[in-house]
């Protein structure tokens, strides 16, 4: 099954600055999919154009086997909830909520019922294993404890696709190994993961790579 697929996906900013030339881009079911490209090559509006976040100039994007170019704001914000869960540098966990508090916030626009969230969000903590810090503030958990609760959030509802953006960047170099061997635990237990990087080595450990530079991508390297 095609989880994702971009075809002659182009972006253009103002002043005809073209950050995305003609990206075609497949993620299957069940891939670990890892793009490189250093800073500057495009590698971040490809995220928000693959998340959603962002729609193309040109091109197409389909999710799940629907074109999101066909989709209206409400129906894209819907399929996003539905199909994506996000990962980013920074936890960005809200200071006020506990961890199976913030976890349960994944679940705000996907439809969840407000008594299912709690046990969703406990499920979630428990599969990467911080359900002992299920009722901890965020000034309570290392930086990568945060980092697993941001994981978690992404994966409440069983997304067909979780994205992760420079999700080692701000962690010690052991801290990251850990969040790297989180994933490979996730994928090997059936998600499909796609992240972006800078970094050669991280991209190193996962299946697929392909790399980005200057808005295109290059032919990728199956481990």
């Amino acid at each position: 099954m095609t989880v994702l697929r971009l075809t002659g996906v182009v972006k253009e900013h103002p002043g005809g600055v073209r950050a995305l030339r003609g990206v075609d881009l497949v993620v299957e079911q069940g891939e670990d999919l890892a793009i490189v490209g250093p800073s500057g090559s495009g590698k971040s509006t490809l995220l928000h154009i693959m998340g959603t976040l962002d729609r193309p100039t040109r091109g197409t994007v389909e999710l799940a086997g629907q074109d999101t170019g066909a989709m209206t704001d409400t129906e894209l914000s819907r399929a996003r909830a539905r199909n994506l869960g996000f990962v980013f540098q920074q936890s960005h966990l809200v200071d006020r909520l506990t961890a199976v508090d913030n976890v349960a916030t994944g679940l705000l626009y996907a439809g969840t019922r407000r008594r299912e969230r709690r046990a969703l969000a406990e499920v979630a903590l428990e599969r990467v294993g911080l359900a002992h810090r299920r009722t901890h503030w965020p000034s309570q958990l290392s930086g990568g404890e945060r980092q697993r609760v941001g994981i978690a959030r992404a994966l409440v509802n069983r997304p067909a696709l979780i994205l992760a953006d420079e999700p080692t960047g701000a962690l010690d170099q052991a801290t990251g190994r850990q969040v790297l061997e989180l994933f490979g635990e996730l994928h090997a237990e059936g998600a499909t993961i796609a992240l972006i990087t800078h970094d050669p080595t991280v991209a190193a450990t996962f299946g697929r790579r392909v790399e980005i530079r200057d808005g295109e991508l290059l032919d990728g390297v199956v481990a």
